[in-house]
């Protein structure tokens, strides 16, 4: 569910943190960091006994020691850490849009044992073909599309200044709140 990640969290981000100077290229990262480390190590560690596309990635273990590891790596109220905190952001809010809580033996690793909850690792051909037959799956990625094409068309990325604007700086002149016709001009904030 790429499209789902990609939308729900810069969605939910947008609307939790409110913070317009927010990088959102490596928020984008991060929404898929955790299927980035599974999905290839699920295939590669079949053999070991491991037939999951939810490993060590998708544990609140790894996406709190990526916070840890941001925090203890810059300054507070540095650029550094304003920049690279999105990428955990990110990998938290993938969590959540898996209900990673329901699947606790893997959510919770290694608090309740070394064993992973089952899911399976798959690759492109089974993602693409659980688009089309899982009508939950399907509707995720409509719902993260839709809301994609929306902020697309809304930042006008469809401008050629615009699209180099937000490569060069993530950010997108949308407003960040719900019902506003104002970018939100509390200034940067530190985490």
């Amino acid at each position: 569910m790429i499209l789902w990640h990609l939308g729900g969290t810069v969605a939910l981000v947008r609307y939790v943190f409110r913070d317009p100077n927010m990088d959102l290229r490596l928020l984008l990262v991060g929404a898929l960091l955790p299927d980035l480390i599974d999905k290839p190590l699920g295939r590669v560690l079949h053999v070991g006994g491991y037939n999951s596309g939810q490993l060590w990635g998708h544990t609140l273990l790894f996406s709190a020691s990526l916070m840890v590891l941001i925090l203890v790596a810059t300054k507070r109220g540095s650029g550094r850490r304003r920049t690279w905190f999105p990428l955990a952001i990110g990998a938290m809010f993938h969590l959540v849009l898996d209900a990673m809580w329901a699947r606790s033996e893997t959510f919770l690793w290694p608090v309740l044992g070394s064993d992973f909850s089952k899911a399976p690792a798959g690759d492109l051909d089974d993602a693409f073909i659980s688009g089309l037959t899982n009508p939950v799956v399907a509707a995720g990625e409509v719902i993260g599309l839709v809301y994609l094409i929306w902020l697309w068309r809304r930042a006008g990325l469809g401008d050629r200044e615009a699209r180099r604007s937000f490569v060069h700086t993530g950010r997108i002149a949308v407003p960040t709140g719900p019902m506003t016709d104002t970018v939100d001009d509390r200034g940067p904030r530190s985490c």
